[in-house]
């Protein structure tokens, strides 16, 4: 599913225009994202939670040149599911 059947699900659902939906869902997204920007965990019971991983820098090799380079820190965001999504994919 991608966002714009995402709003199409919802604006259906919820009995909404397509605009509204897609106001909501953006919304949310952003809400999201600021938040994991300033280093905060999301959690949603049931479903799962988005966490951010702190990464150290470190010597690594260009694959294409075999040269040795320094690689940057970086912060990436992961999703953790949760117990009750977990055991609605997998029955």
């Amino acid at each position: 599913m991608n966002i714009s059947e995402l709003i199409e699900a919802m604006a259906l659902e919820m009995d909404m225009t397509p605009t509204e939906a897609g106001e909501m869902v953006n919304t949310i997204l952003d809400s999201m994202s600021t938040t994991l920007i300033s280093g905060n965990t999301i959690e949603i019971r049931g479903f799962g939670s988005f966490v951010i991983k702190n990464y150290e820098s470190y010597r690594g090799r260009n694959p294409k040149t075999g040269e040795k380079i320094e690689v940057p820190p970086k912060r990436l965001p992961f999703f953790k599911v949760g117990k009750e999504l977990r055991e609605r994919v997998n029955n």
